[in-house]
């Protein structure tokens, strides 16, 4: 798809989303640096062709400036869906703080172009840290020099065979056999293709339509929490027996896991469940993707 072969920076590049859109960049010729202060974790992605892994701490402002110099691009998918207190602080460090951090030091290494992966109800004002940290992230961005060309991808929630969401669930019913209490398990989402998710940063890098441009991601179904997991059930092998949670046994739930090593749910996830994630104005059409249905592309 490229004519021009770009050099680029990767930030949060190791994990599902991340190995998808490093392995089609490397494949389409582009030189790709990927920045993790655990390099292990990407070693998965050590051989491809054109690919560097760099163990940089991304959060020491000297240290990634000299990361990103030459770069041509700088993309950030570092994102994290629970910290490990309760006050927010690690949303804001993770989000915030990071963004902030990296459109400082891309200005400074004059690097001309930046691709941020949000999230679908970003808002300073919204219900849960994760997304008001996402939501002052974004803030950041568009008030950043003139000199930093940049585009924002605000996804709903992300399948694909490497999924942490529909693999989870998955894994859930296999372990409760099939019994799953479930807690906001009518709130909406309009998933969306891995796939198609590389497509729009591979748009993005080519388009100048797209840059100082945001755009909500969505696929083409609505579908609820609780038919989600049903899906699940129907991919693994496992039928799914839903205990649908009043609310005020959700929140209680959340707040029992809380204290479970790893947070397989948690108080800050139940409160981003409590708002539906659906684009208003879906933001492939915008682009030029025909988004791909969970239904067809999963099985």
């Amino acid at each position: 798809m490229s004519i021009y072969k770009r050099k680029i920076t990767v930030l949060g590049g190791t994990g599902f989303v991340g190995t998808e859109l490093i392995t089609a960049l490397a494949a389409a010729g582009h030189t790709v640096s990927v920045l993790t202060r655990h390099v292990r974790r990407g070693r998965h992605l050590s051989g491809a062709p054109n690919v560097r892994m760099m163990a940089v701490d991304v959060y020491q402002p000297k240290i990634l400036t000299q990361a990103l110099s030459g770069t041509d691009v700088v993309i950030n998918l570092v994102g994290i869906l629970n910290e490990r207190g309760f006050g927010g602080g690690g949303f804001q460090k993770a989000h915030a703080q990071l963004t902030q951090t990296l459109i400082n030091a891309a200005v400074l290494a004059g690097v001309p172009r930046l691709i941020q992966m949000s999230a679908l109800g970003a808002d300073e004002k919204g219900p849960s840290h994760y997304l008001r940290s996402k939501g002052i992230a974004e803030r950041y961005i568009r008030a950043a020099p003139k000199t930093l060309i940049w585009t924002i991808f605000r996804p709903s929630v992300i399948f694909g065979a490497r999924d942490a969401l529909l693999n989870r669930f998955a894994s859930l019913l296999r372990l409760c056999g099939g019994w799953i209490p479930l807690a906001r398990s009518t709130a909406r989402f309009a998933p969306v293709w891995v796939g198609d998710i590389v497509s729009a940063f591979e748009i993005a890098l080519e388009s100048p339509e797209t840059h100082h441009q945001s755009y909500d991601l969505c696929g083409p179904e609505v579908i609820t929490l609780a038919e989600l997991v049903q899906f699940a059930g129907q991919l693994s092998g496992t039928p799914a027996r839903i205990l649908a949670l009043p609310d005020s046994i959700g929140r209680s739930q959340a707040l029992i896991m809380d204290f479970i090593p790893g947070k397989p749910f948690s108080s800050d996830n139940y409160r981003s469940l409590c708002i539906d994630n659906l684009c208003k104005d879906n933001g492939m059409r915008r682009i030029g993707i025909t988004p791909a249905a969970l239904r067809t592309m999963i099985p």
